[in-house]
């Protein structure tokens, strides 16, 4: 890769006319969908004529088609993320919402035809099988076509399976981009120190709950509750819905436990997800001290739910874009001069939106462009070290894509929990470049309780999210639960998470939260956690080895759509995931940082 750095006066908004021109009126886009829905039709017309192979010579007609299959997904995939792009930037974009309904609709045909395909896998017989994926041609995605053989004998009939697929367009799907249409309709009020009105975006809004004034961060704490309640009974109507969805296609498929699906997505084992969260929770004490400290250092008995993400500093040192920019590629050099190229060069291209303004979408996400071989990033940047972190987050999102562009398109298709590996991993990076360099004792003590901050928010928050949602489908079998419901449920399992460290909770959260409503990964939540601690297991391994891991470790990132996290730490680390051992050298780093905190507050 050529060496590059960042260009001085970076500009904050991304270029998505590099991609389609025109935005939602794009003319050239409109064609693009079309001609993938021709596409898509031929090869559902194919498939519905082909026989399953007798023999090693008829796999081979199926040659073309899986060509067509993996070639299909990717332009599928660029067109999502050019209309999650449009919806993001301007969340009042009509015609982006009704691109996003045609995106769906070409989801549901893609998910027709693989449905199709799946099941000439599943019946071809098992000695013609394992001479087609020995073939030269198919080996290399020998891994992904024994998943997806796999997954087909667990299923409905390929007409049942397409029918639901049909039917999730208007409902389920259509479910979860009513929730959208919500959250764009929320607005929450806020007073400045002058006593100015304003609406904010729940985007802005949120920038404004981790301000180091705590008088803010109340106020506007106070403001969110209200504007969130105000659509509760939208959100749990929503809720409700996509899990009744899931619930009945699920018993329909014989399946009896909610974690089935997303613990075969993201191709672990329940064994590691328990392993994982008992060594968690082995640990947790350290930060609930953690905790109870940060409390006395901002005056307060007991740390509200405003102030666990809330900076020590009383007035936060404002960081620009560009110098944020810089330090990044810089740190991001020390550990590989790759990836710091790599980030360099998103930069300079124009592929991250970060301008703070009013009508975005609140979060942020990195979206990859397989055909364009491009990659954007979405957030908004405040200037504080949690946005510059985010940064450096999306952009190791970003690298793992750039890693798989040269694999076949379905060894590309990585889970959400190892595509949080990547991003955690370069957070990692940064974070303990910073605090190294700390110029003073305030500094590093800021800089230290961010990295801590990390743990608890992987440890603590996303483990409230994943008791919730597990309770909630378990409830949700004998019926549907009202707003008050939800909110009960929710702050039970934030008491239980954070072992009652906090003086009070955020009950709406089920409703703020988009992560619940996504509807193309179920249960979003504990592969953040997963990701954090494999990350963190993987940084441990890295410090160990010093200079020269950073080839090992593409070698990690690029395995990831071809192997389960069980493999994958084998070969690559020589652990074992279902035991402990790995998972406390991953925690004792997190540890050492919350125990660094609390010696130098004592």
């Amino acid at each position: 890769m050529k060496q590059v750095s960042v260009n001085d006066q970076l500009v904050e908004t991304w270029n998505l006319d590099s991609i389609f021109p025109g935005g939602s009126a794009s003319v050239e886009f409109a064609k693009f969908l079309d001609e993938l829905g021709r596409n898509l039709a031929e090869l559902y017309s194919a498939l519905k004529q082909a026989s399953v192979p007798r023999n090693i010579d008829e796999t081979r007609a199926l040659d073309q088609t899986i060509e067509g299959l993996q070639s299909a997904r990717a332009r599928l995939l660029e067109a999502g993320a050019f209309v999650e792009c449009l919806t993001a930037q301007d969340q009042h974009d009509k015609k982006a919402v009704q691109l996003t309904g045609k995106v769906t609709s070409l989801r549901a045909a893609l998910q027709n035809v693989m449905t199709l395909f799946e099941s000439l896998l599943r019946d071809t017989e098992d000695q013609v099988w394992l001479e087609w994926i020995a073939r030269d041609e198919i080996a290399p995605i020998a891994f992904v076509m024994n998943e997806k053989r796999d997954s087909a004998r667990e299923k409905l009939s390929p007409e049942l399976e397409s029918l639901a697929a049909d039917l999730a367009v208007d409902g389920y799907h259509g479910w979860g981009q009513h929730y959208d249409t919500i959250v764009a309709k929320v607005g929450v009020e806020f007073t400045d120190d002058e006593g100015k009105k304003s609406t904010l975006s729940v985007g802005q809004a949120a920038n404004k709950l981790s301000d180091s004034d705590r008088d803010v961060r109340e106020r506007t704490f106070v403001e969110w509750e209200k504007a969130w309640g105000d659509v509760a009974d939208y959100s749990a109507d929503t809720l409700n819905r996509l899990a009744g969805f899931r619930l009945k296609l699920y018993e329909k498929r014989g399946w009896e436990d909610a974690l089935k699906e997303p613990l075969q997505i993201n191709r672990m084992s329940r064994e590691t997800l328990d392993m994982m969260w008992q060594v968690i929770e082995e640990n947790k004490p350290i930060f609930v001290s953690y905790l109870e400290r940060k409390a006395k250092m901002l005056g307060v008995e007991q740390l509200s739910w405003g102030d666990v993400d809330a900076p020590l500093a009383k007035s936060e040192t404002k960081i620009g874009y560009q110098a944020a920019a810089e330090d990044i590629v810089k740190q991001f050099g020390k550990f590989s001069p790759k990836m710091a190229d790599f980030a360099a060069d998103a930069f300079n291209r124009g592929w991250i939106e970060a301008e703070d303004r009013p009508g975005k979408r609140p979060g942020g996400f990195c979206t990859s462009l397989p055909v364009s071989k491009q990659t954007r990033i979405f957030m908004t940047f405040g200037g504080n070290y949690s946005n510059v972190s985010t940064l450096a987050h999306e952009l190791g999102h970003a690298y793992h894509q750039y890693l798989m562009e040269e694999l076949p398109q379905f060894n590309q298709d990585y889970a959400m929990n190892v595509a949080e590996t990547a991003s955690t991993f370069a957070e990692m990076i940064l974070a303990d470049a910073l605090l190294k360099n700390a110029g003073s004792e305030e500094e590093k003590l800021a800089l230290l309780a961010e990295k801590v901050q990390n743990s608890v928010s992987f440890f603590m928050n996303i483990h409230a999210r994943f008791l919730f949602e597990t309770r909630f489908y378990e409830k949700r079998k004998s019926g549907m639960l009202d707003a008050s419901e939800l909110s009960a449920l929710m702050e039970e399992a934030q008491r239980e998470a954070y072992h009652g460290a906090l003086g009070n909770y955020h009950p709406l959260f089920w409703t703020s939260k988009l992560h619940f409503y996504i509807t193309d990964v179920p249960f979003y939540n504990f592969p953040y956690t997963f990701g954090y601690m494999f990350s963190t297991g993987i940084y441990a391994q890295a410090l160990k080895e010093g200079e020269g891991f950073a080839e090992k470790y593409d070698a990690i990132l690029r395995d990831t759509g071809r192997m389960t996290v069980e493999e994958l730490a084998s070969k690559h680390l020589n652990a074992d995931l279902t035991k402990p051992d790995f998972w406390r050298d991953a925690m004792a780093l997190a540890v050492a940082d919350a125990q660094m905190f609390l010696d130098m507050t004592k």
